[in-house]
């Protein structure tokens, strides 16, 4: 096996049509993304392709990260393998992380951070052990996802609802005083943000800035792969919601409620026209984006999103955990920082 790296938008994005585990962090567009955002190194990307005997097995895209903690190569959500081969997944595994390896050296990384797309079980989690990687102490994307399989009709996905959700779209639909809208405009991520910036000084977390949304935005709109969702009550916007649709998905990205807004069904109303959209588009599943389990980790910020999405009914999908390869002993003083970063943060 060897990696070359693609550099045809085509190539890639046919190879993860035909892909099963996948989001949109592989994709052309995020790559793109991250080119823009800089990165903290001026937007260095690669996309690398496994070839067998000149046929392409996996992809992975790969970014250079600069942060004060540390210099490292992150592999988000990756590498993609192709379906009928991942009885190669080990092969595929080892070539690609000697590849990361040189190109880490290379480029005077500290590490290299993989957040795997594969399933969670003993006999992945034993490839990167033999490979002599770590898991990381914190995840660079979720490590679980909630998903919905959307290709059943409207009064079906109801029927399989939890009753309250069920409930709540319906009283949404009622009331006259709720108006769902899509957004597709530059102008309409500024409206998006206010209100994101609205929760955060109540949650105090460490919010997006409005360049990252912006350019997130730009990247997949050329596509029409992105759409903003609003939730108006009472003529006045109190919610929304980013969805990429990709590669036969649609995948709830960010969101924001204004907090006096908490107990007005808007969020069920948003997901609803979200999903309806989504089948409209052709999509077949529905990725509700990060899950924790909440009987196991009942305290975790993720705890009380989660159960909401898991009223619309699907199925939850855990990946291996985040794994880093230690390229320089700098890597352990990021290892420490995040780590007690976790715990403050209350994610353990």
């Amino acid at each position: 096996m060897e990696i070359r790296e693609i550099k045809n938008k085509e190539v890639w994005e046919e190879f993860l049509s035909e892909s099963g585990e996948k989001t949109f962090l592989s994709s052309w567009n995020w790559g793109e993304f991250q080119k823009s955002m800089g990165s903290g190194s001026n937007g260095k990307i690669w996309r690398m392709g496994v070839f067998d005997r000149n046929e392409l097995v996996s992809v992975a895209l790969a970014i250079k990260v600069v942060a004060r903690r540390g210099t490292f190569l992150l592999i988000p959500h990756g590498p993609n393998i192709k379906s009928k081969i991942k009885s190669q997944k080990s092969k595929i595994l080892e070539t690609l992380s000697e590849k990361l390896k040189e190109m880490g050296r290379s480029e005077k990384a500290d590490f290299i951070r993989i957040n795997p797309i594969l399933e969670r079980s003993k006999e992945n989690e034993e490839i990167f052990k033999k490979l002599k990687f770590r898991q990381a102490p914190v995840h660079a994307h979720p490590e679980a996802s909630w998903k919905l399989d959307i290709s059943l009709s409207e009064d079906r996905l109801l029927g399989q609802m939890r009753k309250t959700t069920r409930y709540l779209i319906r009283q949404s639909q009622k009331d006259k005083d709720i108006e769902i809208y899509q957004g597709k405009e530059p102008k309409d991520v500024e409206v998006f943000n206010k209100i994101h910036l609205e929760v955060v000084k109540v949650q105090k977390f460490i919010p997006f800035s409005l360049d990252y949304f912006r350019k997130e935005f730009s990247s997949f709109s050329g596509d029409d792969e992105i759409c903003i969702f609003f939730a108006k009550y009472k003529g006045e916007i109190a919610a929304a919601s980013y969805v990429i649709f990709w590669s036969g998905v649609g995948f709830y990205h960010h969101a924001a409620l204004l907090p006096e807004c908490h107990k007005i069904p808007l969020a069920y109303a948003l997901q609803w026209e979200s999903i309806k959209e989504a089948k409209r588009r052709g999509c077949k599943l529905y990725d509700f984006w990060g899950y924790v389990n909440p009987q196991e980790s009942p305290n975790h910020p993720w705890a009380g999103p989660t159960l909401f999405k898991m009223g619309f009914g699907g199925r939850a999908h855990e990946y291996v955990n985040t794994q880093d390869f230690p390229l320089s002993k700098k890597y352990w003083l990021t290892y420490f920082f995040e780590k007690l970063r976790k715990i403050k943060r209350g994610y353990n």
